[in-house]
């Protein structure tokens, strides 16, 4: 089902980069904090930013703020949270992101139109509404999708395109990995797939990663972070409960923020 999804949106290796980076941090400055699927939540994006900031100012620590993708699509922000995250900082946060699936089908619409029907029914609407764009409204007068595609390339700024290029599908610090979706069991990291780190459930939410680290994932959406042997999952599904999970890692200890 999940290639099939790829398909029907355009993801293949004609309309999509063959390979997106992976990131490797041999240190970082103070805790990490992950932060769950965003979808557009703006608003709760800013306030779990503020409450990191509180916990290391309680700490006089700096920090690294690791996102963990899908930062469009469902919620009614998305421009928005890739107008904060594309920008300059003047903070004491070091921030990383990892590429979502709704980013990359997001990314493909953009750049050839691939897959576009199914990306609007797959939260792309609202994505585009907060561009300005109606598109239901340019469908319905204009018959055409090559002009909607051409609204959408013209009022999506190039800063946001590049931030959404340039995205890893993965970023790895000592036994951490983090990646939006999870990875294939037991498959060794150089031979895993964009796909599975950006699409995969099973097997390996059954099985976890089957390999010697822990996986901090989003993309599936759970009530409440779940801690598993091998992996923790703090998608709360943002864009509709309203709660963005805050992960905090030390070198002693995991806790929600």
């Amino acid at each position: 089902m999940r290639k099939l999804i790829r398909l029907l949106l355009g993801q293949t290796k004609a309309t999509v980069p063959a390979l997106r980076t992976r990131t490797k941090l041999l240190a970082t400055r103070g805790p990490i904090y992950a932060i769950g699927d965003v979808h557009g939540c703006i608003d709760q994006l800013l306030h779990a930013e503020q409450r990191i900031q509180e916990d290391c100012q309680l700490r006089n620590q700096s920090a690294t703020v690791i996102y963990l993708g899908d930062f469009v699509d469902r919620g009614k922000g998305s421009a928005a949270v890739l107008e904060h995250l594309s920008r300059r900082h003047t903070d004491d946060l070091v921030r990383f992101a990892v590429c979502g699936n709704h980013d990359d089908a997001f990314l493909a619409f953009i750049r050839d139109g691939a897959g576009a029907q199914h990306w609007l029914d797959f939260g792309g609407m609202a994505t585009l509404q907060s561009y300005g764009i109606d598109a239901d409204y340019v469908l319905k007068t204009t018959g055409s999708m090559k002009t909607l595609v051409a609204l959408a390339r013209e009022a999506v700024p190039q800063q946001h395109v590049d931030f959404l290029q340039r995205l890893p599908v993965s970023i790895s610090i000592g036994r951490y990995l983090f990646v939006h979706a999870g990875i294939r069991p037991g498959l060794e990291l150089d031979n895993q797939t964009d796909e599975d780190m950006m699409w995969i459930r099973e097997p390996f939410l059954s099985e976890g990663p089957k390999l010697p680290i822990t996986v901090i994932h989003g993309h599936t959406i759970v009530p409440a972070p779940v801690f598993r042997d091998g992996r923790i999952g703090i998608d709360t599904g943002c864009y509709s409960t309203g709660l963005l999970t805050v992960l905090k890692v030390t070198p002693e200890a995991t806790a929600i923020l």
